[in-house]
């Protein structure tokens, strides 16, 4: 089941979609990659989740990915004596370490990191960002502010502390058993929720040990003033524009979500655009005019994926947000002149490891070849052929069901297992074979071989090849 678009869509599973035969609705609807939301569900759930995911792979004829998304720290402040309170702008406000009920003047904070962290000047969003607060003093066990802007709070609130780094680990205990569960799992990747730093991901690698890939959730506006050092850490990145939009003022999230997109795109690690994007098909068989636009952008930018949240998990339309955002990124890559836009955001490269791959994208633009083919054991000649951004089919072959797995998050890559090839004629002819099997060459036409290990160094391409498509035999 070959898609006809190259940007990919990841799908999360919840209530609407958790069933077998809806997964396999949403896969053939187009879902690419389906998340699995660690916030919320047991794991017999996921365990149940993840099975249907992978008996509905040989249905739909191709590889899905599986996505966790750990939930990461939830801060909240405590509970109120005589339930929600009104806070006016202007009023004084404490938040201290007193586990005692709460009331107008005070409410107990029950995350003594922040109140570490805390300095005059910061700033406090409670809420969802309804309700603002400076603080005006702070010392051992309390925070004084002065509400900005003012509103209900009510216990258990979400606390946001957006120009302040707090001294605490994104991954939680309860983040570590649903990792260690995952990884036992099998899925294929693992994201981190609330990064803040380098070291947040450092982190993440040493207990992944490579059994997934891993990838950071863009959220905080601290990971901003140290993007480059995270990505180097990652091999995805979410532009998560949900908490993104809490911390930051409207106006720049769009701004961040183009920094990010083109910090991943110069890395050649897959990007995902997440949050909101139908939100309106929760409940709406159809989406807003402004919501299929920002999908579009998306697309336009070359994002390798856009993803549905409540949408698909928890919403009424959970097919048709799926096919419709199929339908979208499908149009906009019919537009003459998406090529021209997308490619206005490509990289340059001067490495010397991308020579051959970049030769290969720039030969299939001059040339009259069909299809490229990348062999590839870990995926890492196929995710550099996607960073060029052919217009032409990828295929991208693989002795690695793990590693084939892990590129169906990846721009324009159609991923499938192969044999270990032990020779460049096998090479040759089982890329030729499989493509002309696949659809995406006609008999005769011409593709262009990528190969990356075993004929060379791990992770670069080493050989360019060109073929023709078998011709069909004729019988006498």
């Amino acid at each position: 089941m070959i898609r006809a678009r190259r940007s990919r869509i990841v799908a999360t599973v919840g209530p609407a979609s958790s069933s077998p035969e809806m997964i396999i609705t949403l896969a053939k609807a187009g879902a690419d990659v389906f998340r699995l939301n660690f916030s919320h569900g047991a794991h017999e759930t996921h365990a149940a989740v993840y099975a249907a995911i992978r008996a509905a792979e040989p249905i739909v004829g191709r590889p899905l990915g599986i996505l966790a998304d750990l939930q990461g720290p939830k801060l909240r402040v405590g509970k109120f004596a005589n339930g929600p309170v009104q806070l006016q702008a202007g009023q004084a406000f404490r938040f201290d370490s007193d586990p005692t009920p709460g009331d107008e003047t005070r409410v107990h904070l029950p995350h003594p990191e922040i109140l570490t962290a805390m300095r005059p000047g910061a700033t406090l969003l409670l809420d969802d960002g309804k309700l603002r607060m400076t603080v005006t003093d702070a010392g051992p066990g309390y925070a004084d502010t002065k509400v900005v802007n003012g509103g209900k709070l009510s216990e258990r609130k979400g606390v946001a502390v957006p120009d302040v780094v707090i001294p605490m680990s994104p991954l939680t205990p309860k983040d570590r058993e649903d990792l260690a569960f995952a990884l036992r799992l099998g899925v294929d990747w693992i994201a981190l929720s609330f990064v803040q730093a380098p070291e947040d991901m450092a982190e993440l690698r040493r207990i992944v040990e490579g059994r997934a890939a891993v990838l950071a959730k863009i959220e905080k506006p601290q990971a901003l003033e140290c993007l480059g050092a995270i990505m180097d850490l990652c091999d995805g990145v979410m532009v998560a524009r949900g908490d993104l939009g809490v911390e930051m003022a409207p106006e720049e999230v769009p701004v961040a979500q183009k920094i990010i997109l083109r910090a991943a795109r110069e890395r050649g690690i897959p990007v995902i655009v997440a949050t909101q994007m139908l939100e309106s098909m929760t409940s709406s068989p159809t989406p807003t005019r402004a919501e299929a636009s920002d999908v579009a952008n998306a697309v336009y930018e070359g994002a390798d994926a856009v993803m549905l949240s409540a949408e698909s998990a928890a919403g009424d339309y959970p097919e048709e947000s799926v096919s419709m955002m199929n339908r979208i990124i499908e149009r906009v890559e019919r537009d003459p002149r998406w090529p021209e836009l997308m490619q206005a955001e490509q990289p340059h490269q001067d490495d010397d490891a991308d020579v051959l791959v970049v030769a290969a994208a720039g030969a299939a633009k001059a040339g009259s070849t069909k299809c490229l083919v990348a062999f590839t054991t870990t995926g890492a000649t196929a995710r550099r052929l996607a960073r060029e951004r052919p217009l032409q089919p990828v295929l991208a072959l693989s002795p690695e069901i793990n590693a084939v797995r892990r590129m169906t998050l990846v721009w324009g890559i159609e991923p499938r297992v192969s044999a270990q090839p032990d020779s460049l004629e096998v090479v040759t002819t089982d890329a030729a074979s499989r493509a002309l099997e696949l659809g995406l060459v006609a008999p005769g036409e011409r593709l262009l071989i990528v190969a990356g290990t075993p004929f060379g160094a791990p992770g670069a391409a080493n050989l360019l090849r060109l073929a023709h498509a078998p011709m069909p035999i004729r019988k006498r």
